[in-house]
């Protein structure tokens, strides 16, 4: 059994999206000059937006990194449920505004077609993340990976190839309540570097829980199990 990594504390906001926006600079950097282009996967809602904005000012070769998303709610960038928007709104500006953006939504007839689509966008794009950064909901949630969800078990298949799949809306009022799209477990497993960024005393709390718990049912449980080179910081400023 694999062991959680280690908790690294940040007396703030500022300094723990410092911290995270110059790691995620640095291995961005580093495939860049390796490899001549570099693919970063984030997500969206308020919490990475400190993040972003540092990110965006930070001096890379933005037109030769792609920028997407870990998961995206199934509306248009119009809509403020849109974790897109925010992308554009907030990282994509600045020195960042010559990235490409890979959304994963598309208006196909579902959200399984979108999917699809999303996934080929994706291995066209290199089919590998060499940065991630992931946020965590309070019922233990990372991208779409929802608790009871019918997709969950799929999504945290470890021996799939990396994908996106469609996320129903969740049951009985179970999480989510708009259809989704979400990346696998297997895509976090091949990143270079995968950064889940926490913020408040509860968030904490569930995380060393999650991380004790079942890699077959619970998210944080199976990137830990898979061996997912994750880093985990955290502030108490929530």
């Amino acid at each position: 059994m694999s062991e959680p990594p280690p908790i690294e504390a940040f007396a703030s906001v500022e300094t723990w999206a410092e911290a995270i926006a110059a790691r995620l600079a640095e291995t961005l950097g580093a495939a860049v000059r390796d490899h001549g282009q570099a693919l970063f996967a984030g997500p969206g809602g308020s919490t990475p937006a400190p993040v972003y904005r540092r990110l965006a000012a930070t001096d890379l070769d933005w037109s030769k990194i792609a920028v997407t998303l870990v998961d995206e709610r199934y509306v248009p960038e119009t809509s403020p449920e849109s974790n897109a928007r925010l992308i554009r709104d907030v990282l994509l500006q600045g020195k960042a505004t010559t990235a490409r953006f890979i959304p994963l939504y598309t208006p196909e007839v579902t959200v399984d077609r979108a999917a699809i689509v999303a996934a080929k966008a994706l291995a066209d794009a290199g089919g590998r993340f060499d940065a991630v950064l992931l946020g965590m909901g309070e019922d233990g949630h990372i991208c779409s990976m929802f608790p009871e969800s019918p997709t969950l078990k799929t999504l945290l298949t470890p021996t799939l190839k990396p994908t996106v799949l469609g996320v129903p809306h969740g049951r009985d009022g179970m999480a989510p309540t708009i259809e989704r799209l979400s990346i696998n477990l297997p895509y976090l497993i091949s990143a270079g570097r995968v950064i889940l960024g926490l913020k408040g005393v509860a968030k904490r709390r569930v995380f060393e829980e999650q991380a004790q718990g079942d890699p077959k049912i619970q998210p944080i449980a199976a990137l830990i199990a898979a061996g997912v080179p994750l880093e985990v910081l955290w502030t108490e400023e929530g």
